[in-house]
């Protein structure tokens, strides 16, 4: 269990089975059912979520100025992954490659993220694909709407990527999934690449001055993007990064 990059981390875990010819076909993914009282009292106690309860639907605002936490939700996201030449013998319809991938744990706090590692594991994973930084056109970021989380991933994709790629996070959406957040936004990034069509930042009514990112605050339907990032960072220090072309 790799708390809230599991999906992520299972994707990557089945890309490198298929890579080292141990299976053919791979199904993977993420998925958490935990709304319930221990789980929200256990997170309320770390103030780790949004107390616009008079609100709800504004609640979700990652990178926003007055994000104070993520919205709590349920969900799964699994994806089937293929060695190329069984999908084509087969005549399946391919949505994206998952081009490389990169998974650390600094285990530097028990809830805090370490910006260092954060950037490496994008560093890895980009590496990893055999692409540079400048290839990336897209990044999904974790971006839970925590005032500090945010901010410290604001900050390793800076570092690793630059201010100019487009950034979004569909947690302002769909809340957090926790266990199934990072194979959510593994098929986001699939759908925006095949597509064109990406979902802006819902609720980012005014970006926090703080962070210096290309944010879509609107829904972009002409994107250009041929590889993207997905990124999923998990409570005490799990990183995940998966970096996902056009098929």
């Amino acid at each position: 269990m790799s708390a809230c990059a599991s999906g992520a981390e299972a994707i990557s875990q089945a890309a490198d089975m298929i890579r080292a010819g141990a299976a053919d076909v791979v199904i993977a993914g993420g998925v958490d059912s935990c709304i319930n009282g221990l789980i929200v009292s256990g997170f309320a106690q770390i103030r780790a979520l949004s107390t616009r309860n008079g609100d709800p639907q504004s609640a979700s605002r990652p990178f926003d100025r007055d994000r104070d936490g993520f919205v709590l939700a349920e969900g799964a996201a699994i994806l089937v992954l293929e060695r190329e030449d069984h999908a084509r013998a087969r005549g399946a319809d391919i949505l994206g490659v998952v081009a490389g991938t990169a998974v650390t744990s600094d285990a530097v706090d028990i809830v805090a993220a370490d910006p260092v590692m954060q950037r490496r594991v994008m560093e890895k994973a980009i590496a990893a694909a055999g692409l540079g930084a400048g290839d990336i056109g897209l990044v999904h970021a974790h971006a839970t709407s925590t005032p500090v989380g945010d901010r410290l991933e604001a900050e390793a994709i800076n570092a690793v990527l630059g201010n100019q790629v487009p950034v979004t996070s569909t947690k302002s959406l769909t809340g957090h999934l926790l266990g199934g957040a990072g194979a959510l936004g593994a098929i986001v990034m699939i759908q925006a690449l095949k597509t064109g069509a990406v979902p802006g930042i819902s609720n980012l009514d005014e970006p926090d001055a703080g962070i210096d990112l290309n944010l879509l605050r609107k829904t972009v339907t002409d994107n250009p993007a041929k590889a993207g990032i997905a990124n999923a960072f998990g409570f005490g220090g799990h990183s995940t990064a998966l970096v996902i072309t056009e098929s």
